[in-house]
């Protein structure tokens, strides 16, 4: 991890910013910066970083527009800032445009249909209950290893149908993919690519097995990959970029979101007195945790065309930085954006999960482990204290909490 006493100064110049340092959101350091970016220059042009040159999208309805727009803003090539040419490549269907994005999303999307997420409902909740009836009460413990990463590991390798006593192998490729050492991670390349060969090789496996299985009677994500025409064909790489994907997205944004909930109520105490008084709002509170932990701080675009967008011109080719963070802390779309609010009148108008052909296809699954989570917890215990300062993860990529430590009081 990089040293997080290297303070990050943002205060000179508007054309020296470089909001790509990854010490800046190990350091929740991002607010004074993105807001200067969205009042003085929200089209920002930023010509030399650890990753090129590129373009800052920093105010909401910009963000809206290019994610939605893509025909001049391509997903090729990755949608991390971080993404290089040289970089380890394991292409995946968010990082296509259409229409073989379309038909890759389309081959797993069965797996968080309505009539999935219902079945899966009981297990979250049963599971949910276990965890915390573990917990040990009065006592300081890192709620992050406990329960953030314990939940959702357990729900990743139910859709993939993983074998459950090595579900924390699903944790430990999540943190290998999205911990290069340009984007904060401090394991060497090599070691990072090699273990996520490991992960190829195991489900290669398990692919293989699938191969025989009946896609009608199993729903998981190899099963549905393995059967379905648009998939069934993949090289061995772009099998690891959708493994990846999907890992990526159904771990480190739910678990960071598990983790920025107990923040944010803990930094807000009212909000808590409000849950507490009504636990009908944990509805609305879970579109409001997500947007204001912001669990992935940006997507990148690479400009198809030469296009003109608030009077700058992006060359085709060029970068192109949605910065999700700024967006949902954009006080013109957002009223007080940067309080934590449970009862906001529209929680969810955020940029969390994206927009146009690209948004999370998981966003429900999401939801719905937060949202059970928490009507469990409130069954339990009277609050949940923080006892420490939380512990960032340096990446400029994933706005992830490494450790929070908590304190259980009961009911």
């Amino acid at each position: 991890m990089s040293e997080i006493n290297e303070k990050v100064d943002f205060s000179g110049d508007l054309e020296s910013i470089d909001v790509s340092n990854p010490l800046m959101f190990q350091q929740d350091a991002f607010r004074t910066v993105f807001k200067r970016l969205r009042d003085e220059a929200p089209v920002h042009y930023c010509p030399e970083s650890a990753f090129g040159p590129y373009w800052s999208i920093t105010r909401f309805h910009d963000i809206m527009a290019v994610d939605k727009n893509h025909q001049d803003f391509s997903s090729q090539g990755g949608v991390s800032i971080g993404n290089r040419s040289d970089d380890f490549q394991a292409p995946n269907f968010i990082s296509m445009d259409p229409p073989k994005h379309d038909e890759q999303r389309k081959a797993v999307t069965g797996v968080v249909a309505p009539i999935n997420l219902a079945k899966l409902e009981p297990v979250i909740r049963s599971r949910a209950a276990e965890i915390l009836d573990r917990l040990p009460v009065g006592e300081d413990f890192n709620w992050v290893d406990a329960v953030s990463i314990e939940l959702t590991t357990q729900m990743l390798a139910t859709i993939f149908d993983f074998p459950f006593e090595q579900r924390q192998k699903l944790t430990a490729w999540s943190d290998l993919a999205t911990s290069s050492v340009a984007t904060g991670g401090t394991l060497p390349d090599e070691d990072r690519r090699e273990g996520l060969m490991q992960c190829l090789s195991e489900f290669t496996e398990l692919w293989d097995e699938r191969l025989n299985w009946d896609p009608a009677e199993h729903n998981d994500l190899i099963t549905l990959m393995a059967h379905n025409p648009a998939t069934r064909d993949m090289d061995p790489m772009e099998y690891l970029g959708n493994l990846i994907l999907l890992i990526v997205g159904g771990n480190d944004t739910t678990r960071n979101s598990i983790s920025g909930g107990v923040l944010g109520l803990n930094l807000y105490p009212q909000e808590f007195d409000k849950l507490r008084a009504n636990p009908r709002l944990i509805p609305s509170m879970i579109p409001e945790i997500i947007r204001w932990q912001t669990p992935l701080t940006h997507m990148r675009r690479i400009a198809s065309n030469d296009v003109e967008f608030h009077g700058k011109t992006i060359k085709k080719g060029d970068k192109v930085v949605m910065w999700y963070l700024s967006g949902n802390r954009d006080e013109s779309a957002i009223t007080e954006p940067e309080r934590f609010c449970i009862d906001r009148a529209n929680p969810r108008h955020h940029l969390s999960f994206g927009f146009g052909i690209h948004r999370c296809m998981g966003n429900r699954l999401a939801e719905m482990q937060l949202r059970v989570l928490w009507e469990e917890i409130l069954t339990r215990f009277h609050r949940i204290e923080v006892v420490g300062e939380p512990v960032r993860v340096a990446s400029n990529f994933v706005r992830g909490i490494a450790e929070l430590p908590v304190r259980l009081h009961a009911k």
